[in-house]
């Protein structure tokens, strides 16, 4: 695996953590895909959504530009 297929947090295109815009550059699916479907499985009782966003945005290195 070489470093550009690593996921990485996207600081400069995310809202809150950069976690969405990260797993969107990963996976290629569009930003607003990954958040909507965040959105829904948080309002749809799985809370461990929230925990897991924030584990994740606290662990995961960010994109230097």
């Amino acid at each position: 695996m070489n470093a550009s297929n690593r996921f990485r947090l996207n600081k400069t295109d995310g809202k809150i953590m950069g976690v969405c815009a990260g797993l969107a550059d990963f996976t290629g699916v569009d930003a607003t895909w990954i958040r909507i479907a965040t959105v829904l499985l948080t309002l749809c009782g799985v809370g461990s959504t929230i925990l897991l966003y924030l584990l994740v945005g606290l662990i995961a290195p960010a994109i230097r530009y």
